[in-house]
């Protein structure tokens, strides 16, 4: 009988956009998020039948889910860094009023 194989390129793609995702406030979270959860059922359904897959393939889904792990927290202390940014300038009002007060200033800069 012929092993399955666990095909981790799906992990991998979601921890890369993930990680790509980190540029905008710490949100790839979600997508990494996703992948090690995948990564995880996976190898968990290997662990249960160890019989009847691939060795091979169960060591690159680990290896996977490890990507997948940095690119979480990554992603997880981006976005507590954002929201930290955001409390120190004086909370979400005061930050949309620094972002206008920057988007005046380079609209006259345009002009001049």
């Amino acid at each position: 009988m012929e092993k399955q194989r666990l095909n981790p390129t799906l992990v991998y793609v979601l921890a890369i956009f993930g990680l790509l995702c980190c540029c905008f406030a710490g949100f790839g979270f979600i997508l990494a998020g996703i992948a090690f959860y995948i990564a995880h059922s996976q190898i968990k359904k290997a662990q249960l039948n160890p019989d009847d897959y691939d060795l091979k393939s169960v060591n690159a889904m680990n290896t996977a889910k490890t990507v997948a792990l940095v690119i979480l927290i990554i992603n997880i202390l981006s976005l507590l860094w954002s929201i930290y940014q955001i409390y120190a300038m004086g909370g979400w009002d005061a930050y949309w009023g620094q972002f206008d007060e920057a988007m005046k200033q380079f609209q006259q800069a345009q002009v001049e």
